[in-house]
Parts: C-alpha cells; structure tokens; sequence
C-alpha cells in the first residue's frame, strides 16, 4: 500500500498551555491528546486538524525548540497549511489577533500567506487548488 499522507507533525513549543490554547481556541483546532509519559512532568499534547487529517505534536523536548537562522520572510516551518478560501481564512484569524507577516497574496504557484503562532513559529498557508 502506498504512502496516503501526513498524519502528525512535531512543532517546538515553549509554552504548551499557551500553545494549545492558540492552536484549538484561535486556530480551531480539537485538543485530542494531553498526558503526561514520563515522571519528569513531560505531556505528549496533540491538537488535530477540523478535518482530523492532520495532528500537530506541541512539543517542548530541546530538539524541537531550536531554530534555524531565516530571513523574517520565510516561514520557520517545513510544511504549509492549507485553507480552502485563503482570503476569509485570513480575515478571520487576523480578528482573533493572529499575526499575518504576509498577507494573502497570488504567486505563479498559487495564493499564499504567512502567519505566526503563540510561540514565535512561523507557518505558510496556501489554498487548497480542487482536484477533479
């Protein structure tokens, strides 16, 4: 069977309540899994996608906090979001207070943007082109 997709993403974190505040009550996302899974007080905290496809890891582990040297105009994340309307997508996390260091905007390859999370990581957005 061939590879279907991605299913859970590691982002570094260094605050995991702050985190998971923004990613399920700003974003949307559903808080699906917050335990604890060592005696040092380490959570494994998950918040999934609306559309239960993609879950995200907030981890605080020391690996995962480091950040590479960027220009301000590029994402810090390896990976883009997508939303089907990149323009109200836009609209209504920026009235929630996200920050959009670029706003939507169509290049050859497509509409994209740029926002920040609670913790600095910056994450590209591109609408999703339907397959027929």
């Amino acid at each position: 069977m061939p590879i279907q997709g991605v299913h859970k993403i590691v982002v570094g974190v260094r605050d995991q309540d702050r985190a998971k505040r923004f990613w399920s009550e700003v974003v949307g996302f559903e808080i699906t899994t917050d335990v604890p899974y060592d005696d040092k007080g380490n959570r494994w905290v998950e918040v999934t996608s609306p559309d239960r496809v993609t879950a995200i890891v907030l981890s605080t582990a020391p690996e995962d906090l480091e950040r590479f040297e960027v220009r301000d105009e590029l994402p810090t994340a390896n990976f883009f979001f997508y939303a089907d309307d990149i323009e109200k997508t836009y609209q209504e996390l920026s009235a929630k207070g996200v920050e959009f260091p670029a706003r939507p905007e169509k290049q050859p390859w497509g509409w994209w943007a740029m926002f920040t999370d609670s913790e600095g990581n910056r994450f590209a957005l591109q609408e999703r082109i339907p397959t027929s």
